[in-house]
């Protein structure tokens, strides 16, 4: 870009981010080191507003000087140098990287921030695609690459699917880092305990999948961005006598190059999803199966980056320009 950038991050509390490790951190430092100003916000810092001016949203947000990476986890990796309330029309792009759940809060947030658009804010991921792809449900979209898949709140159902399938796993619709993730095996005693506290008695929908043994290999990140896949995924393996492989559960993560599965999956997903303003997607892949499409706050940059050379951020970068540049 011939003039630098001024790019709005909303994000969890800058404090809270671990700074070795978050893609967002990388993201920003990329940007930063192209000469694009950084900035960012939090999701209680945007509201909209409305006067003699007419209706905008604004957010208090902080430019933010990027130290370099440490090896040290407690090393500060910012400097806030001005801070202050502007309108997200205002900057050349705002991104979207909030971690779920997705929560009414959320959901209030992509409200704001499609009214942002209105007003001419460039915004990533876009915030109707965010609400229109729910990260589990969203593969029914794309069932010729899923596992056997049920969605219900029946308990009944669940048990029927499970006769059906045999070994299942069961999770909530607004599930992350494998929180309530449950593996059902055939006359597993504790079935009807487990379906009715993860249904809420019925309350609740959530998803059942015929278990993938392939777990055992990871349960696979593969990047998308702008439509085109990242070389390599982040296998994500489970730790001894556990069936989920997420890094919050405990997962070690090992980068490798895709497979010809992966690619296929890649190469069907990709041109549909930046289609519809989704620049940077997550699938999730247990041996050649889809599992699951993150698009709120995919991750896994710096893990990849460390273990193969391959620049993630430069290449989520060289996209957010292109993009910007239309």
């Amino acid at each position: 870009m011939s003039q630098g950038l001024s790019v709005l991050f909303v994000v969890d509390p800058l404090d809270h981010l671990k700074a070795y490790k978050d893609s967002s951190v990388a993201m920003m430092r990329e940007l930063a080191r192209r000469g694009h100003d950084v900035w960012a916000t939090t999701q209680p810092e945007m509201g909209w507003w409305s006067d003699e001016r007419g209706g905008r949203v604004q957010a208090r947000a902080q430019l933010l000087e990027l130290a370099p990476a440490s090896a040290d986890k407690h090393a500060r990796w910012y400097v806030e140098r001005e801070a202050g309330e502007r309108e997200l029309a205002s900057f050349d792009a705002v991104l979207m990287r909030k971690d779920p759940p997705f929560d009414t809060e959320y959901l209030y947030s992509t409200f704001l921030l499609e009214a942002a658009q209105r007003q001419g804010a460039r915004v990533f991921n876009d915030p109707r695609a965010l609400r229109d792809h729910n990260e589990k449900f969203a593969i029914t979209e794309f069932a010729d690459y899923a596992a056997p898949t049920l969605v219900s709140r029946s308990a009944d159902a669940i048990r029927q699917f499970q006769r059906d399938q045999g070994d299942i796993v069961v999770k909530p619709l607004d599930g992350m880092g494998g929180t309530s993730v449950f593996r059902l095996r055939p006359d597993d005693p504790n079935t009807n305990v487990i379906l009715e506290t993860i249904t809420r008695n019925g309350e609740r929908t959530v998803m059942a999948q015929r278990f993938i043994p392939e777990i055992r290999d990871g349960d696979k990140r593969v990047l998308l961005i702008g439509g085109e896949p990242v070389p390599f995924a982040l296998a994500r393996v489970p730790r001894p006598g556990e069936s989920r492989g997420n890094l919050a559960a405990g997962g070690i993560g090992r980068a490798q190059p895709l497979t010809e599965s992966d690619r296929e999956i890649a190469a069907a997903l990709g041109p549909v999803l930046a289609a519809r303003g989704l620049l940077l997607v997550g699938l999730d892949v247990i041996g050649d199966y889809l599992t699951e499409i993150n698009v709120t706050s995919p991750t896994c940059f710096v893990e990849i980056a460390q273990q193969t050379g391959f620049d993630v951020a430069a290449l989520f970068v060289d996209a957010l320009e292109k993009a910007v540049a239309k």
